[in-house]
C-alpha cells in the first residue's frame, strides 16, 4: 500500500455584503452577507465526514469567518495566513468595472487582454500573488503530507493556486470557476491532481423574509 494521499480543500469564502455592485474588492475587508454565512454552513455540513487536521485562512474578515464556520464541526480553530490574501487592486478597489472602464479605459483593456500578468495600478499582478501565496500553500502541503487540511481564501487566490499546482498558464485562470463559498479539491503529492472544481453549497430554501438563492 502506498503512502496516503494529501488532500487540499480550496475554498472561497462565502458571499459578502453587497456582492451584487460586483466591485473589485481585493484587500478591502468587506464581511459576509447572511447568504455568505449560511454558504460556509452548508460547506461545514458537506465535510462533516472529512477528517481535516487543519484549516488555514486568509487573515481578511471575509475569508477568516467564513473558516471559523467550516472548522467548528472539526473543533478547530483555523489559521490566520495573510499570505493568502486576496490580490491587492491598487486604486481599483470599491469601484465597478463599469467606473474603471470610464475613468481608465485604456488600462482597463490592458488588464482584460493581459489577465494572467497584469499589474493592477498601485496593487499587485498575478505573479506578485503567486509569489506570496504559493510558498504559503506549499509550506502548508508540507507540513500536512497524507492528511487532509482546508484552506479558505479567495477567487483570484484560488485560481492562481491551481494554475501553479497543475501548471496551467496565468492567462487562462479565469477558467477555473470560483463562486461564492465553492469548493475544490487538490490530491497530492505532486503532481497535483484536481479533485474537484467550484462545486457550489447546496442551500435549503430561504427562511421566510430573506431572499431565496440567486445563481452567481
Amino acid at each position: 500500500m502506498g503512502p496516503r494521499p494529501t488532500l487540499i480543500y480550496l475554498l472561497r469564502h462565502g458571499e459578502v455584503l453587497h456582492a451584487e455592485t460586483r466591485r473589485f474588492i481585493g484587500h478591502l475587508d468587506v464581511p459576509l452577507s447572511c447568504r455568505g454565512e449560511r454558504q460556509c454552513a452548508a460547506q461545514a455540513d458537506a465535510l462533516q465526514g472529512v477528517t481535516l487536521a487543519a484549516i488555514f485562512s486568509s487573515d481578511l474578515s471575509r475569508a477568516r469567518r467564513s473558516a471559523e464556520i467550516i472548522a467548528a464541526p472539526h473543533g478547530l480553530i483555523p489559521v490566520e495566513t495573510p499570505a493568502l490574501r486576496e490580490m491587492s487592486m491598487g486604486r481599483w478597489e470599491g469601484l465597478t468595472a463599469d467606473e474603471i472602464r470610464r475613468r481608465e479605459p485604456e488600462a482597463f483593456a490592458d488588464w482584460m487582454a493581459r489577465v494572467g500578468e497584469f499589474p493592477f495600478p498601485e496593487g499587485e499582478s498575478v505573479p506578485d500573488l503567486l509569489e506570496r501565496a504559493w510558498p504559503a500553500f506549499a509550506s502548508i502541503a508540507s507540513e500536512f503530507a497524507g492528511h487532509a487540511v482546508a484552506i479558505v481564501a479567495h477567487g483570484g487566490t484560488n485560481r492562481a493556486l491551481l494554475c501553479q499546482a497543475l501548471g496551467t498558464p496565468l492567462g487562462r485562470l479565469l477558467g477555473f470557476g470560483q463562486d461564492y463559498g465553492a469548493l475544490s479539491l487538490l490530491v497530492g503529492p505532486e503532481p497535483w491532481k484536481l479533485g474537484r472544481l467550484n462545486e457550489r453549497p447546496i442551500l435549503v430554501e430561504a427562511p421566510s423574509g430573506e431572499a431565496k438563492r440567486s445563481v452567481s
